[in-house]
C-alpha cells in the first residue's frame, strides 16, 4: 500500500464524500468558468489540507464525522485553491505539477477572477451555514498568507535575509494554513483552545515549505523546474545559510549571482553547486528534522488511534515525499 493510501485509510469514505461535495460546490453555469473549473478539478493535488481537517475531526470526535467537519474541509480547499491561482499570477508561473497554470492558459485577468470565485464560494459556504468560528480562523490564515507574500517581496529585495526572517516568512506564507486546518478539524468536532494542535500544524507547514525549498536543489522529476527559486530571486533556507556562513568575497558573488545573473542557466547551476558544497543542504535537512521531532512529540501526547497513526505517517511523508 502506498504511503498516501495509508494516510487516507481511516477517512477513505469521508474523503469520497468531501470530494463529491467540493465538486458540487464549485460548478457554474458560465461556460468559460465551468471549463476552467473542470481543468482545475482534474488536476487536484495531494489534498493534504482537507485530509488534516478530517483526521483531526475524527480524532477528537472518536471516529464520528459531522457536516460541519465536511464544510471545514471544503472551506480550506476552496481557500487553498484560490491562493494557488493567485500565487501563480504573483510568481508569473506557467507550470504547476507538470501542467500549465490558469494564467498561462487564460491570462492573468481571468485567473484573478477565478481565484476570486473560489474565495467567494468559501465565504458563502461559511456565512450560509453560520460557521462564523471557522470563517474567523480562515480569515486570519488568509491575512497571514497575504502578509507572507508581501514580506517575501520586501525582504528578497535586499538579498540579505536572516534565518529568523525566513522562519517568520514561511510561518505566514505556508504554515498558517496548515495550522488553520488542524484547528478547524478540532473546532468542527467540538474541541476548542487546543494551542498545541495549532503549533503542530505550524511545524508541519514549516517542514512542508522547507522540503519544497530543497526540491530547488535536486535533479528529481518533481513538476517544478530545478533552480526556479533562484531564477525568481527567492531567498530560501539553503541559500540563506550559505550566504550567512561563507567568506565576504563568496557572499558578494552569491548575492550578485541571484540579483543580476539569475536568468543565466550556467550561473544558476554554479550557485546550486556552491550551496551544496558549503553545507546549505545538510543544514536545511537538519532544521527540517528538528521540526519533525517537535511535531511528532506533540502528536505523541494524544491517545493512540487510527487517526493519530495517519497523522504520524503524514509528518514523515511530508519529509520523504519526492514531489
Amino acid at each position: 500500500m502506498k504511503i498516501t493510501e495509508k494516510i487516507k485509510k481511516p477517512i477513505s469514505q469521508e474523503l469520497k464524500i468531501f470530494e463529491k461535495q467540493f465538486y458540487n460546490s464549485v460548478s457554474s453555469k458560465v461556460k468559460l468558468l465551468d471549463l476552467i473549473l473542470i481543468y482545475i478539478l482534474n488536476r487536484k493535488g495531494k489534498q493534504i489540507r482537507p485530509i488534516l481537517v478530517l483526521l483531526f475531526a475524527k480524532m477528537f470526535s472518536k471516529g464520528t464525522m459531522s457536516e460541519k467537519s465536511y464544510r471545514a474541509a471544503n472551506l480550506v480547499e476552496l481557500i487553498h485553491t484560490a491562493s494557488l491561482i493567485h500565487d501563480d499570477i504573483v510568481d508569473d508561473s506557467n507550470v504547476r505539477r507538470n501542467f500549465l497554470t490558469i494564467n498561462a492558459l487564460w491570462k492573468n485577468k481571468i485567473s484573478v477572477l477565478v481565484g476570486d470565485f473560489f474565495l467567494s464560494k468559501a465565504l458563502l459556504l461559511s456565512t450560509e451555514n453560520k460557521d462564523y468560528d471557522l470563517l474567523n480562523e480562515v480569515s486570519k490564515a488568509v491575512k497571514e498568507i497575504s502578509e507572507g507574500e508581501l514580506l517575501q517581496i520586501q525582504k528578497s529585495r535586499n538579498f540579505n535575509l536572516s534565518e529568523e526572517d525566513y522562519n517568520i516568512l514561511i510561518s505566514k506564507k505556508t504554515a498558517s494554513l496548515f495550522s488553520c486546518c488542524c484547528k478547524l478539524g478540532s473546532i468542527a468536532s467540538g474541541k476548542n483552545n487546543l494551542n498545541d494542535i495549532e503549533t503542530f500544524g505550524n511545524y508541519l507547514g514549516i517542514i512542508f515549505q522547507i522540503k519544497d525549498d530543497l526540491f530547488d536543489y535536486t535533479e528529481a522529476h518533481i513538476g517544478k523546474p530545478t533552480g526556479i527559486d533562484i531564477k525568481e530571486q527567492k531567498m530560501t533556507l539553503p541559500l540563506i545559510y550559505t550566504i550567512n556562513n561563507c567568506s565576504k568575497e563568496d557572499k558578494k558573488w552569491l548575492i550578485n549571482s541571484v540579483k543580476n545573473h539569475n536568468k543565466d542557466k550556467k550561473r544558476v547551476k554554479e550557485v546550486i553547486a556552491f550551496v551544496k558544497e558549503n553545507g546549505g543542504i545538510e543544514y536545511t535537512i537538519s532544521k527540517m528534522k528538528e521540526y519533525q521531532s517537535k511535531a511528532l512529540a506533540i502528536l505523541n501526547t494524544y491517545p493512540d488511534s487510527p487517526y493519530k497513526e495517519s497523522l504520524l505517517i503524514m509528518v514523515n511523508y511530508v519529509i520523504e515525499r519526492k514531489k
